[in-house]
């Protein structure tokens, strides 16, 4: 065994003195021991939050979207359309015309993003599994349906296939203002609700309509505002990007999944480096006892060093075994701590004991995620403190020893 760590050991897990220098370096260990469990929980919480985005944005937003990048809407090219659809590892291609309306049923009333896309939702949707009520029905022969959030089904107090209680959607024509007759100001449909379903509150104002309808409302005959492509194999994603972008040339934006929430991954990121930064930060101050602890301990062990002196131990033993007093508080710390933090994100992520609370998540228990990638980035973060908070107290212990060699000489 390494001398400089044997007589380390010696001096942290000698019983014969449990002196108070031992006591601080107990709290030292114990302050690194929580920072680190901390840190790796919440890294995880921060990970799981990320990929349960992935798996709501899974279910609503296709795996890639096709918009103009110059205006709100393009002309639609049935030669370029066809043309994606017949793209390999392209499933399916669906056309949209989406926008802001207002929707009412009697006095209640709410904003709402309408999208009108065309037959092939109903079969190739992702929203079949949070379905709550009713079906995805848009259209039955020559019946229009409107498939709803959530929110605005509660809101508006609908009820599937109830004519009675049917939705109507609001929308301002693209005409000079008729003050006069403000009602000719305005576009309207009214038709029956088939289904909702609860996803994310972000999508509970959303509100589904056959294309057909929504061209007549907003008046986009011969228009999309996107097209929404689902993939068979998501490795090819890129490359089915990238041919498109060599049908549609430059005019237009293709963006896959996390690209088209690149603001709330981004915001995710930022908020975990700062969580990061920040409880590193606490198990640095936690650090500091380990660095007075070892400056006592210097202090302390004065006859040790002129012991070694006297026998010629160089300058870089007695450097190594303050060194690896700290290593061995701080990084037994540290290994308690990230054991018990990867032991309670992996009982999370096996067991699901910590509940979300909510009836329609979709997960039950509270995401958590642990990364390899985390652990040993918190294992550097660790042992670089455990070295700077070690470094000064071992220097102090040269310049201890060179003075007494220079006394004696």
């Amino acid at each position: 065994m390494n001398l400089s760590f044997h007589i380390a050991k010696k001096y942290f897990f000698s019983r014969k003195k449990r002196s108070f220098i031992h006591f601080i370096s107990l709290i030292s260990m114990l302050g690194v021991c929580v920072g680190t469990a901390s840190l790796i929980i919440v890294l995880s919480v921060f990970n799981g939050l990320e990929e349960l985005n992935r798996t709501i944005f899974k279910s609503s937003d296709p795996d890639v979207k096709v918009k103009s990048a110059n205006s709100k809407a393009f002309d639609f090219d049935p030669e370029a359309f066809q043309k994606i659809v017949e793209l390999d590892n392209v499933i399916n291609v669906i056309q949209v015309i989406e926008d802001n309306a207002l929707a009412r049923r009697e006095d209640d009333q709410i904003i709402v993003q309408v999208k009108g896309v065309d037959s092939t939702f109903e079969t190739h949707s992702q929203l079949k599994e949070s379905v709550i009520d009713g079906e995805i029905l848009l259209k039955y022969e020559e019946e229009n349906y409107a498939f709803v959030g959530g929110g605005v089904y509660n809101t508006l107090n609908l009820q599937t296939f109830n004519y009675l209680r049917q939705l109507e959607l609001w929308y301002p024509k693209n005409q000079k203002m008729n003050v006069l007759n403000p009602e000719s100001n305005i576009s309207k449909v009214t038709l029956p609700v088939s289904g909702a379903f609860v996803l994310e509150q972000q999508f509970d104002n959303l509100v589904y309509i056959p294309i057909e309808l929504m061209a007549k409302l907003t008046e986009m005959e011969g228009e999309r505002t996107s097209y929404e492509i689902q993939v068979a194999n998501e490795n090819q994603i890129a490359q089915v990007k990238k041919e498109i972008k060599s049908i549609l040339g430059d005019s237009f934006e293709v963006k896959d999944r996390d690209e088209q929430n690149a603001s709330l991954y981004r915001a995710i990121k930022i908020e975990k480096l700062f969580i990061f930064i920040a409880l590193l930060f606490i198990i640095g101050i936690a650090s500091f006892n380990i660095f007075f602890a070892l400056t006592m301990l210097v202090l302390d062990k004065k006859e040790d060093i002129k012991t070694l002196s006297a026998l010629g131990a160089s300058e870089s033993l007695v450097k190594r075994i303050f060194l690896s007093e700290g290593g061995i508080i701080a990084l037994t710390g540290g290994i308690i701590g990230l054991i018990i933090g990867v032991g309670i994100c992996w009982s999370q992520m096996h067991f699901g004991w910590l509940k979300m609370g909510m009836q329609y998540a979709i997960v039950d228990a509270y995401p958590i995620l642990l990364k390899t990638s985390d652990v040993i980035i918190s294992i550097i973060g660790i042992s670089l403190i455990a070295f700077l908070a070690s470094y000064f107290p071992a220097k102090k212990a040269v310049k201890f020893m060179n003075e007494t060699i220079t006394t004696i000489s």
